[in-house]
Parts: structure tokens; C-alpha cells; sequence
């Protein structure tokens, strides 16, 4: 058994559903939680500058002694992950190889993916979906504007209907039977995406899926804390604290207490 934390990272406030999920599947966990909000977002960012900031990340949650890395961004995933594994004596998990998992299990072979225009442009979902089932068909679509809607809470606003209608009509088009939720923002808009893509599309929540896979690596390692042990959830931002305890409740799902500041860079 290992009672160090579990250390969690995003360029700002979405990878908070990726901690909510970590939360619910894992409660005995401790959890060290680091959003650059300073320099959020990483999407219209070169590759080499998003690696340069998540290595800085890895570094300082090293620091704070944790057991395994989990980064909650997309955008960091598809750029940073092997460098980051190179570089960490800690287990590293991202959000794309399990996303691309869980859609291969759930699909007959037509899988969507939404992300940012930064994720969508990588095409890391599709590599990872291809690489594992290379004769699925992968159909991406970027949604820079979903980021914004939940972030304003407006997730059954008709401005958001309109937009999801409009972002989503080529993957409806395409007839998918399975969709990738490729940035940690969309789980929130969940209800409002099923009712766009009809009940029989799968909706693959990636937060979800690295839950499962963090829990794998932990036990693979024997590294998990111990069962029924206490947790305690650490919330660290590298600018302004205020917003990220006001908006950060709509993705954690209770109040947020507190943030610390910590600059990086």
C-alpha cells in the first residue's frame, strides 16, 4: 500500500471532471490537483511550448512526492505524454489512450471525435483509435466553442443547442455509432450532446475511462492507497485562485474551498 498523493494536471479548469471521476472510482485516494491558469489555454500553442510546460508541471508534482502523474488535458496528452514518461519515475497516464480503448469497445467501427481545434489537429485520438482497430473509421470535428459555453454554465442555453447542432451535423451525417468527448470541458455538456447524436450513439467520457485505466497502473504497481483509508484533495492554480474556485464547482460538483497560487515559469 502507498499513501503518497496522486498528482492531476490541466492547462486550467477542465481536467477538474477528470479529478471528479478519479474521486468517485477511487475515494480512498489522495490527490494533488495543478491548473495552469496562468497560461491556459495550451490549444493555440506550439507543441514544443505545450511539452515545455508539462514537463515544468511534472517537476514540480515530483516535488510534492507524488506516486503517478495523471494528465487531465488533451491537448498536453497529445503532445507531452512520451516525453513526460521519459522523463517521470512515476507512473504516467494520459486521456487519449483510454478514450481510444473505450471506443473501440464501444463502437461497430464508425467512432467520432470532438475536441479542441489544438486535440483535433493532432490527430491523437484518431492514431490511437487507428493504430489499435485500423479498420474503424474515424471522424473528427473540432468545437472551440464548447469551451466557452460551459465554462459561462450555459449548458442547456439555446445558443448552446444551435452550436452543438452545427458541430455535431457532420458526425450525425457521418453516422457514428460512437462519440469521443476529446476535451475535458464536454462531460458537463453530456445530456445536451446525447440529445444531438439520438440515444443510440455511445458517448465515450475520457475522464471516465483514465479513472479505470489510473486504477490499473496503481494496482499493476502496488502503489494503490489504502482501502478505507482517509483522502484528502489539494488544489493548486498558478493564477487567479478566485475564478478557479467559482467556475471550478460547476466541474468538481461541490464547492471549491480553496485554491493555493503557485507561478511556474
Amino acid at each position: 500500500m502507498n499513501a503518497a498523493p496522486i498528482g492531476i494536471f490541466d492547462s486550467g479548469l477542465g481536467g477538474l471532471t477528470v479529478a471528479r471521476a478519479i474521486f468517485e472510482r477511487l475515494p480512498h485516494e489522495s490527490t494533488v490537483y495543478f491548473g495552469d491558469t496562468a497560461r491556459v489555454p495550451y490549444g493555440p500553442k506550439s507543441p514544443e511550448t505545450v511539452r515545455r510546460y508539462s514537463l515544468e508541471i511534472l517537476q514540480w508534482l515530483l516535488a510534492q512526492g507524488v506516486k503517478a502523474v495523471v494528465i487531465a488535458c488533451n491537448t498536453s496528452t497529445a503532445h507531452a505524454l512520451q516525453a513526460l514518461r521519459d522523463a517521470s519515475p512515476v507512473p504516467v497516464v494520459g486521456v487519449i489512450e483510454p478514450g481510444a480503448r473505450a471506443a473501440i469497445a464501444g463502437s461497430h467501427g464508425r467512432v467520432g471525435v470532438i475536441g479542441t481545434a489544438g486535440t483535433i489537429a493532432s490527430g491523437a485520438y484518431r492514431r490511437a483509435i487507428e493504430a489499435r482497430a485500423p479498420d474503424f473509421e474515424v471522424f473528427q470535428q473540432a468545437c472551440p466553442l464548447f469551451v466557452p459555453l460551459v465554462e459561462e454554465g450555459w449548458f442547456d442555453h439555446p445558443a448552446a443547442r444551435l452550436i452543438a447542432a452545427e458541430y455535431l451535423r457532420p458526425l450525425r451525417e457521418a453516422a457514428v455509432d460512437a462519440l469521443v468527448l476529446g476535451c475535458t470541458h464536454y462531460p458537463l455538456l453530456k445530456p445536451l450532446l446525447q440529445a444531438e447524436m439520438g440515444p443510440d450513439v455511445r458517448l465515450i467520457d475520457s475522464g471516465e475511462e483514465t479513472a479505470r485505466a489510473l486504477e490499473e497502473i496503481l494496482a499493476r504497481n502496488g502503489i494503490t492507497g489504502a482501502a478505507g483509508g482517509a483522502s484528502s484533495h489539494r488544489f493548486v492554480v498558478s493564477d487567479d485562485e478566485a475564478r478557479f474556485r467559482s467556475v471550478g464547482a460547476r466541474f468538481i460538483g461541490e464547492r471549491l474551498s480553496g485554491a493555493e497560487v503557485v507561478p511556474l515559469g
